[in-house]
């Protein structure tokens, strides 16, 4: 742990040695015609060495053994969710300064939840929309790459695709085209935020029902059973139910339905179809295909789902990596031949990592568990009554933090800074919990250089985050579920993930072992590109071999 926060101050000085380009008012004339920036979902960093003999030779192989690939890069932000890091990556900028500092967080006076994409403005096209569902970036406060080059060139075409309406949405920014998977009709759909109708290639490719033809297909393992000797075997009591391959699709539907399109997205499927769907719209919008750079933006899905349920140690969380590994590998192939292997740049990185299951640790010897965050919230309610003799002054968690009623504060008088100093006494003392920081803590900065403060301060925005900051020890999590496991977390598993980038034109081959962050993405690309850095982006150009 030590070792991790040395080795993040190190990648803070390195970057700070390489300024960011100056503003262009335009595209390069030597920028890829296509820069494809993918995001595997929940994909650690430890995943993508652990099973490198086991690659094809044009998958992941192709970044490792031709491209630039970063083996010490994190997040340098703490609660290391979804959404936090897909606005992370292509604005260049950490929730401090985008505003989006969880998947979801609630509002400070009503308690309403806040979905991080969501917009009541805006509804799916050709497709049913709930309250929360995500439908357009209007609580993004950053602008993306894509932005920056639709404004140099309005030419130029950025599209986003995903399993998740987030993973879709934050790295599209306002800017470009967000299309997501629909769980309830196994459709891929945009929203009236981007179009007024979809267009006909979607259309084709929605019309085809590619989604019905998984229903009872079997996810069978890629390789014989010796070959999983070093993940855990199927069916483990903490797994969810259904831990075991092969595992049928639809088994307990008559026919296709909501229960059994979700049900794709904890498989290997719903990337194949996040991919052939990428294929329609390159050939569909023309991408790669002018003297215009377009960015086309990918996040799959289905491996943060597999991760949950079963973690990154199990057998079927190996078993995707390597079925991802094969369609990549097969995508390359497409672009090589569409887009022209000379003409587009490949960045694969992942929106954070996995935290081994409670269970797991606990047999190696590490101390872990799972803590329960309603009795978690309740202990401090009655300490804070003990102390105030008020027993409403907690209201909820809200993203990583606790909030205070302000209202309830204010109508007894008390001074609101020794309410959150003793909420924050009252978390340290849960077993659970490791650090926490008040709101003034955060807002001036006062404990900088205090354990995991400046990853804490970096997920910490002040018009929508909480009043008391904290983060879990390690490996522990917080869930009152006996199953799965989950990430958030400032430790190495969860911010230690893959920068993998190739492209003849603009990559070097090798490997950069220094430390380097997510951020450092979006200002790399802008370079490529020949457009200027995103305004909130807080990374640098990163280092080639």
């Amino acid at each position: 742990m030590a070792a991790f926060v040395a080795a993040l101050a190190a990648a803070m000085a390195l970057t700070a040695c390489n300024m960011p380009p100056p503003a262009s008012s335009g595209p390069s004339a030597t920028a890829p015609k296509l820069v494809v920036f993918m995001a595997i979902d929940g994909l650690p960093q430890r995943q993508v060495l652990a099973y490198r003999d086991q690659l094809a030779p044009d998958g992941f192989a192709r970044f490792l053994n031709q491209g630039t690939w970063y083996s010490n890069a994190h997040y340098g932000h703490a609660f290391t969710v979804t959404a936090a890091g897909h606005a992370t990556m292509l604005t260049g900028a950490y929730p401090h300064r985008t505003g989006i500092i969880g998947n979801e967080w609630r509002e400070r006076d009503s308690g309403a939840e806040v979905y991080c994409t969501g917009d009541e403005a805006h509804t799916y096209l050709d497709n049913p929309t709930k309250k929360l569902d995500g439908t357009s970036p209007a609580n993004l406060r950053a602008e993306t790459v894509g932005d920056v080059l639709l404004r140099a060139d309005p030419r130029a075409k950025v599209m986003s695709i995903s399993g998740k309406d987030r993973g879709a949405i934050l790295p599209g920014g306002k800017s470009g085209t967000a299309y997501m998977y629909m769980s309830s009709t196994g459709r891929f759909a945009t929203s009236t935020y981007y179009l007024k109708q979809q267009p006909a290639w979607a259309q084709a490719f929605n019309a085809a029902k590619p989604a019905d033809a998984y229903f009872k297909k079997a996810w069978q393992p890629l390789l014989p059973d010796a070959a999983y000797a070093r993940s855990l075997p199927d069916n483990q009591p903490w797994y969810a139910p259904g831990g075991k391959l092969p595992m049928v699709m639809g088994q307990a539907q008559d026919k296709p339905d909501g229960a059994y399109y979700a049900a794709l997205l904890r498989s290997p499927f719903v990337d194949q179809m996040s991919l052939d769907f990428a294929r329609a719209a390159i050939a569909g919008e023309g991408l790669g295909q002018d003297g215009v750079p377009d960015i086309l933006a990918i996040s799959l899905s289905g491996h943060d789902y597999v991760n949950h349920a079963f973690s990154a140690e199990s057998r079927l969380s190996q078993d995707h990596f390597l079925q991802l590994d094969r369609m990549l590998a097969a995508f390359f192939k497409d672009l090589d031949r569409t887009v022209g292997a000379g003409n587009y740049v490949a960045v694969l990185t992942a929106d954070h990592g996995f935290m081994p299951a409670p269970e797991y640790s606990a047999a190696q010897g590490k101390p872990a568990g799972r803590a329960n965050a309603g009795e978690m919230l309740g202990r401090i309610k009655v300490g804070l009554k003990a102390r105030f003799g008020q027993d409403k002054l907690a209201k909820f968690f809200s993203a990583s933090a606790l909030m205070l009623d302000r209202q309830q504060i204010a109508a007894r008088s008390l001074d609101f800074d020794t309410v959150t100093e003793e909420a924050r006494r009252l978390l340290l003392a849960d077993p659970a919990v490791a650090v926490a920081y008040t709101r003034r803590e955060l807002k001036d900065e006062s404990r900088k250089g205090a354990p995991y403060f400046e990853a804490m301060r970096n997920s910490w925005y002040e018009e929508r985050s909480g009043d008391v900051q904290f983060a879990l020890k390690p490996y522990w999590l917080a869930s009152s579920a006996a199953t799965g496991t989950t990430h958030g977390s400032p430790y190495e598993y969860d911010t230690h993930v893959p920068i993998l980038m190739w492209g003849p034109s603009w990559v070097r081959s090798g490997e950069v072992s220094a430390p380097v962050q997510v951020v450092d993405i979006a200002p790399t690309l802008a370079k490529w590109l020949g457009v200027a850095t995103p305004a909130q982006a807080e990374g640098h150009v990163l280092p080639m071999p």
